[in-house]
């Protein structure tokens, strides 16, 4: 008899509304989003209360759950106002908040009872009587630290029944459990109450001073070096983190473009369905990973799942090239007789390109550009013009919201 498996929530991240509707349409169980304040992503489009609306009925209308961050770590003054907040966001019917400080946690539960909240990975909770703390706290749910070991989740899954969030793919902060102060000492930008700078993602040169006198020790024939991370990615594990007991699996990138968002979220769908459908018949797809290729900014690896991370984790040293793709276009409309699909643009391309077609729950295809219109009809040779609306002919049938992408050029990992 097979076993039956709890299936884990694919959890996207949603910089600004299109994004939110676009990580559910791509196969997001929860999206999790920024308000306007009390966050850690300030640059990122967070959401006013009138946006959240919208994006709470979009989601709930096909069985999706929203999210708040609010994980700022609060100084004196910070939390003023909080409790407002958050009994709107209780009201406007969001379903649960993601707090890491003590106070902002205390202040939710007593001014917005009912609202659920979730211990933010910021709180390093690594073990199961943390977990276990957190609960008689009121939480539900705990963000663990990336910190923590295939292992220690096996064991925490045992010994409590707190629900296990954790991170499977995006970028990592080389600080532990993201509090750093990198960029409040080098661009005056508190990184905890939202203002990172990502200053260990810029270059540096290293010197040595020797008697006054000051030696490169990086080999002029050599970029210079930052001192980040590479990126996360879990794909080939998702057994693992089932078996493990993880309750929702969640994907790193609220400032992402559309394009990595629906990417990635449909990938981990099909990976997710795929193993708890039917596990013992279960086989890893490497096309999967190929599309996780096609959105990646930087070297991929497990993280601390499985091994303590090394120089190999971090960006040093030469880094392999990849293709990179551009989002071209969206699917606006398609006409099935005709078989021509009309487009918005989202990045420059011509005839004679090759390009790529997906789609929820679809794989893609690609073709050759072999003619363009615009919207008067008239045969054009490219598509310059950002959202300028065009028509072409594809092989396959397409939908709204489908995507087209081109091979850009070829990407040196950063």
């Amino acid at each position: 008899m097979s076993k039956v498996l709890k299936k884990p929530e694919v959890l996207a991240p949603a910089g600004n509304l299109e994004k939110l509707k676009i990580a559910i349409r791509y196969g997001a169980d929860a999206v999790y989003i920024g308000g306007q304040a009390f966050g850690l992503r300030s640059r990122a489009g967070n959401f006013s209360f009138d946006e959240m609306k919208e994006g709470i009925a979009f989601a709930h209308e096909r069985n999706a759950k929203v999210y708040v961050a609010a994980n700022m770590v609060a100084h004196a003054g910070d939390t003023e106002g909080a409790g407002e907040f958050f009994r709107t966001l209780r009201d406007i019917g969001i379903d649960a908040v993601i707090v890491s400080d003590p106070a902002l946690i205390s202040i939710c539960f007593q001014d917005a009872p009912g609202l659920p909240v979730h211990l933010s990975t910021q709180a390093s909770a690594t073990n199961y009587k943390t977990l276990e703390f957190w609960k008689k706290q009121g939480l539900e749910r705990v963000v663990l630290a990336r910190e923590v070991s295939m292992q220690e989740i096996q064991e925490i899954g045992e010994k409590t029944d707190v629900e296990m969030e954790a991170f499977i793919h995006g970028a990592m902060c080389i600080s532990y459990s993201g509090r750093c102060t990198l960029s409040n000492h080098m661009a005056n930008r508190d990184a905890n109450r939202g203002g990172c700078a990502q200053s260990c993602r810029w270059k540096y040169d290293l010197f040595e001073i020797d008697n006054g006198v000051s030696k490169n020790l990086v080999d002029t024939d050599e970029e210079p070096f930052s001192m980040s991370a590479v990126d996360l990615s879990m794909i080939k594990y998702i057994p693992d983190m089932v078996d493990a007991g993880v309750d929702s699996l969640k994907i790193e990138g609220r400032m992402k473009s559309i394009h990595y968002v629906s990417t990635v979220a449909s990938v981990y769908r099909r990976a997710v369905d795929a193993y708890c459908a039917d596990p013992e018949n279960y086989e890893f797809d490497p096309a999967w990973e190929e599309e996780l290729w096609k959105v990646a900014q930087r070297e991929l690896s497990t993280g601390f799942f499985y091994k303590e991370p090394t120089e190999d984790e971090q960006l040093f040293g030469k880094t392999r090239k990849i293709p990179q793709y551009a989002f071209a276009a969206q699917v606006l409309e398609y006409d099935a007789e005709t078989k021509i699909a009309t487009l918005q643009q989202r990045n420059n391309f011509g005839v004679g390109e090759e390009i790529e077609f997906y789609g929820p729950g679809d794989t893609g295809f690609k073709q050759v550009v072999e003619v363009l219109w615009n919207e008067d009809g008239e045969e054009i040779d490219r598509a310059p013009n950002a959202m300028m609306m065009i028509k072409m002919p594809v092989d396959r049938p397409v939908k709204p919201f489908y995507f087209m992408r081109k091979k850009k050029y070829n990407l040196m990992l950063q």
